[in-house]
């Protein structure tokens, strides 16, 4: 046991999705793809004689991460920090969830596997109505495939082998239980052609393609991300709306180009991974 453990997992923005539901939350999910951002969450777990959840400074209530803390049977404070926009289709929930297992198995000592603690954290979110694919993409880092529906002891996953700069910018807030929890035939059917094309063609430009593609076609593209993926285009980018946010992706220099102001990032390359805390960096490897 230690005194604190720290994780970090990446953001992880969708370009597009299907809803696969079934009676085990470990193995409901999604089949889809979309990127994972070195822009995250951190998430801080620390023994303690009451459960707290902070996010940014705030006390807050994620029932995912209760609900994980549940399994772990674990009575901790748990603080994330992130500069990604919460709400906006950037996977904050799954993030805190899934850095909430690695962290408490750490300080806690549960001594559980990385899968068995990334399904804990899926089948949380899952329930809690949050998410359906973000928890395995993030994870697995990169540009993720997800192939089959569920957690990692159930799933089948793959990716698009590039690196890329990428941009964003977000212009509100969309609940994610909305529209996950209505009739999603039509999205899953869109959901099912996007990732045909992707698995042809396992590409960037492709995945860009498909997911522009599928927001249409599942008619959850808003008037505001539209015009401004139209501008990206016609100053020779390439942009996608993440999944689900009235948000803006791009790749390499697409909204800077036509004149937006947006954050920076990367493809995060490894995926949510244990990080030391400060107390912790004059120790030897």
């Amino acid at each position: 046991m230690t005194a604190v453990a720290r994780a970090f997992v990446p953001g992880h923005v969708t370009g597009f999705f299907t809803v696969d539901r079934g009676e085990d939350p470990t193995r409901t999910g999604s089949r889809g793809a979309g990127i994972a951002l070195s822009e995250g969450v951190t998430v801080t777990v620390r023994p303690a004689d009451e459960r707290e959840t902070v996010l940014n400074g705030e006390s807050v209530e994620i029932e995912a991460v209760e609900r994980v803390l549940d399994a772990l049977e674990a009575t901790v404070g748990v603080t994330g920090v992130t500069d990604l926009p919460v709400g906006s289709g950037f996977g904050v929930s799954g993030a805190m969830a899934l850095g909430a297992a690695l962290a408490t198995n750490d300080v806690l000592d549960r001594r559980l596997s990385t899968y068995e603690l990334a399904t804990i954290a899926h089948g949380a979110e899952v329930q809690a109505g949050t998410g359906l694919g973000d928890v395995v993409a993030q994870l697995h880092g990169g540009v993720p495939i997800r192939l089959e529906p569920g957690s990692p002891q159930h799933n089948k996953m793959d990716a698009v082998p590039a690196r890329s700069r990428v941009e964003f910018q977000t212009f509100g807030e969309r609940s994610t239980s909305e529209v996950i929890g209505g009739d999603t035939e039509a999205l899953s059917t869109a959901g099912e052609q996007a990732l045909s094309q992707l698995v042809r063609e396992p590409t960037l430009s492709t995945f860009v393609e498909s997911s522009r593609q599928f927001s249409r076609e599942a008619d959850l593209l808003s008037d505001r991300v539209y015009e401004v993926i139209t501008d990206v285009a016609e100053a020779d980018g390439e942009a996608l709306m993440g999944m689900l946010g009235h948000t803006v992706v791009a790749l390499g220099t697409g909204l800077t180009d036509a004149g937006y102001d947006p954050t920076v990032c990367r493809v995060d390359p490894t995926g949510a991974t244990l990080v030391r805390p400060p107390s912790d960096r004059t120790l030897p490897e």
